[in-house]
Parts: structure tokens; C-alpha cells; sequence
């Protein structure tokens, strides 16, 4: 107890160590009575401003003369031409089109001795004042909870630490709310998780404050109900159409998170091939739960997504706000019975009439229907019954020709 009581009484210079000391990593005066003060302290200025600091030494010290003082910038020392004496105990520093602050926790501007020990720290703030934040944009999950996120105004960097505050109130009565839970979706968002009210119109907008002043967004003006978001389609299954090679049937179900509540639900489903990054999207599912995907490849491996929008809850006229994709599921197309090129597939026989019309007109129609039948409420019966039939009758001319496998002509000519 005796040594902290003996050092209570020591000037607090001896003591305390201001933060910028230990990222300079230099050491301290070895005195006490080596100590000076910066003016001004920790200023904080306009990019392109000039400064004008001293160093002053406290007291008489022995070895600490203004001549013998010198300036480091961020742990750089600063060209001697930059300052001179005032007097016996003051070193002056002039700094002119000061940039913007490498670090936002500010520059270290020091005053050292000769023997390089420091005597005094400022930190230099230099950077602009806030811009009006904009394009904000807000989504209720399920209508329980109500996240944002905006733009900074700044095209740039403010190169000081900037604060963003969200508020929010009743539009037309209630007081000031802000946001507590940042970063939740970005660097510029936050999450109000509870407490919201519906069928009442909320105002919200951003402050941005920073040391050189502040700035206030437009206000934007929302109802809950209008911005409402909800999970992906979850127990998506993707299965084969029977023997059907170039389709896959998707099945999925709304969202369980919003079934007591009053709406309508538009559905989008995209789809890739496994060894392709690009994806195909299917827009007009309209409300439907399934969907059949035709004009598929045979024989191939495709990851399938879905998501929902949903709309009009309890009579809003907004658009919905999409949720995010499902997870992939993937499924396989039946390979294809047919030869490919080169696999022998027969031309028609001298003497025959050639089918090509009657194959040219059944493409016809096939593109017809796949056209104004894709995931709508159109059947796809006649469509299931003409391919069933164009595979069997493929099959059995094949076997008639003798294309088939050597393993399967005796079985076939049975």
C-alpha cells in the first residue's frame, strides 16, 4: 500500500500515458520534468485547412530547448522547414492543405526531444462533414420485427468516424425512436426486432454525425404491412415425369409463417444445369404450389430454386417484397432411349413416304403448348400422351430396324 500512496503525489504526467504512446511504440520522456504541451489540442479541421501548433516546454529542463525539438506525423518525421523557434522554450509547426486522416481515430501529430523521447501528442482530425443519407429502404419479416439500410451521402470517405442513427416514430403521433441493432444486414442497416404497429403508418429516416458537423435524410413514410417479406418456399421436391425426358415437376409449399394471416403469394423458380453457373428463371407461376419444367436435356443433373412474394396482406396495394431462394435441390432428367448423332439413327426407307411433315407439324404444336402451358393451369395430358407414344413407337421402330443393342435384338426379334 505504501508505493501507489508515494505516487498518488507525483505530477499525473508520471502516470498516465495518453493512448497514442504505446501506436507510436516510442518511448517517453525520461522525466518528468521533460514534458511540454501541444496547442491546439486534438483539433479537428476542413480537408485543405492550414495549422499553425506549438511545442512548449514546461519549466527550465536541462537538454529540452526549442532548438533541439522536432515534429513526427504518424510516426514520420516532419521536414525541419516546416517549423521554427518562437522563443527559448517554443517550437512552432506550420502545416498548410492538410489532407484527410489516414486512420478515423485521427492522426498522431508528436513533439519530440533530441534524443527522440516524446514530450507531447495532439491527435489531427481532418476530414468533411456528413452528407444527407439516402435511398433507404425498409422489410418486415413475417410482420414481426422491421429491418433497414440506406446509403451514406458522401460519394467518398468523410475520413472521420461517422455515426449513423436510425429513427423512427408514428407518423402522426408517438415519439422518437432509435434503432438499437446495427450492422445486422451491412454496414449501413439496422433491425427494430419487436414492438411495431400495424395498419399505422411509421416515419423513419437517418442521422449521420460526425466531429464537423451532421446531416439528416428525407423522411420516408411506410406502413408495415406494404414492405412484408416472409421465408423461402420450404419442402421444395423436384421428381422425374415419369419416363418424360426433358421434364421435372417442382412442388413446394407456402409460407407457413403467414397462414393466418389474409394474402396472396406470387411464386418464381430458377434452374441450372450442375456444371453451369448460369441460371434460367420462370416467372409466371403465378399463385400455384407446383410446376412442371419441360424442354429440359435428357439425362442431366439440374438445381432447382424457388421463392415467394407476398402480397396484398389485409388489402395493401403494395408489390411484396421477394424473399430469398430456397435451397438448391437438385434431380435428374430420364436418359434418353434415342441414339444420338452418330448413333445410327435410321433415315426413312426408299419407296416410304417421309414423315418429315407430319414430324415437322407435331414440333409445331409441342412448341405451341410448352409455350402457353409453361407452369399455368393449362394440362399438359395431351402433351404426356404424344410424347408416351413418339417414345414407344421410336422404341419399337428401332427394334424392327435392328439398332438395338447387341444384347437385346434376340429378345426383341422374339
Amino acid at each position: 500500500l505504501e508505493e501507489p500512496t508515494k505516487r498518488l503525489g507525483s505530477p499525473i504526467s508520471s502516470i498516465w500515458s495518453p493512448p497514442w504512446l504505446a501506436v507510436l511504440g516510442v518511448p517517453r520522456s525520461r522525466s518528468n520534468s521533460d514534458t511540454a504541451v501541444i496547442n491546439p489540442q486534438d483539433p479537428t479541421l476542413l480537408i485543405g485547412s492550414s495549422l499553425q501548433a506549438t511545442c512548449s516546454v514546461l519549466g527550465d529542463p536541462p537538454g529540452a530547448t526549442a532548438d533541439s525539438l522536432y515534429w513526427t506525423l504518424n510516426g514520420r518525421r516532419l521536414p525541419a522547414e516546416l517549423s521554427h523557434v518562437l522563443n527559448a522554450s517554443t517550437l512552432a509547426l506550420a502545416l498548410a492543405n492538410l489532407n484527410g486522416s489516414r486512420q478515423q481515430s485521427g492522426d498522431n501529430l508528436v513533439c519530440h526531444a533530441r534524443d527522440g523521447s516524446i514530450l507531447a501528442g495532439s491527435c489531427l482530425y481532418v476530414g468533411l462533414p456528413p452528407e444527407k443519407p439516402f435511398n433507404i429502404s425498409c422489410w418486415s419479416k413475417n410482420m414481426k420485427d422491421l429491418t433497414c439500410r440506406w446509403t451514406p451521402g458522401a460519394p467518398g470517405e468523410t475520413f472521420l468516424h461517422t455515426n449513423y442513427s436510425l429513427k423512427y416514430k408514428l407518423r402522426w403521433y408517438g415519439q422518437d425512436n432509435t434503432c438499437e441493432e446495427y450492422h445486422t444486414m451491412g454496414p449501413h442497416s439496422c433491425h427494430i426486432p419487436k414492438d411495431l404497429a400495424l395498419f399505422t403508418p411509421y416515419e423513419i429516416w437517418v442521422e449521420a454525425t460526425n466531429r464537423l458537423g451532421s446531416a439528416r435524410s428525407d423522411v420516408l413514410t411506410l406502413d408495415i404491412l406494404d414492405v412484408v417479406t416472409t421465408d423461402p418456399p420450404p419442402d421444395v421436391h423436384v421428381s422425374r415425369v415419369g419416363g418424360l425426358e426433358d421434364q421435372l415437376s417442382v412442388r413446394w409449399v407456402s409460407p407457413p409463417a403467414l397462414k393466418d394471416f389474409l394474402f396472396q403469394a406470387k411464386y418464381q423458380i430458377r434452374y441450372r444445369v450442375e456444371d453451369s453457373v448460369d441460371w434460367k428463371v420462370v416467372d409466371d407461376v403465378s399463385n400455384q404450389t407446383s410446376c412442371r419444367l419441360a424442354g429440359l436435356k435428357p439425362g442431366t443433373v439440374y438445381f432447382v430454386q424457388v421463392r415467394c412474394n407476398p402480397f396484398g396482406i389485409y388489402g395493401s396495394k403494395k408489390a411484396g417484397i421477394w424473399s430469398e431462394w430456397s435451397h438448391p435441390t437438385a434431380a435428374s432428367t430420364p436418359r434418353s432411349e434415342r441414339p444420338g448423332p452418330g448413333g445410327g439413327a435410321c433415315e426413312p426407307r426408299g419407296g416410304e413416304p417421309s414423315s418429315g411433315p407430319v414430324r415437322r407439324e407435331l414440333k409445331q404444336f409441342l412448341g405451341w403448348l410448352k409455350k402457353h402451358a409453361y407452369c399455368s393451369n393449362l394440362s399438359f395430358r395431351l402433351y404426356d400422351q404424344w410424347r408416351a407414344w413418339m417414345q414407344k413407337s421410336h422404341k419399337t421402330r428401332n427394334q424392327d430396324e435392328g439398332i438395338l443393342p447387341s444384347g437385346r435384338r434376340g429378345s426383341a426379334r422374339g
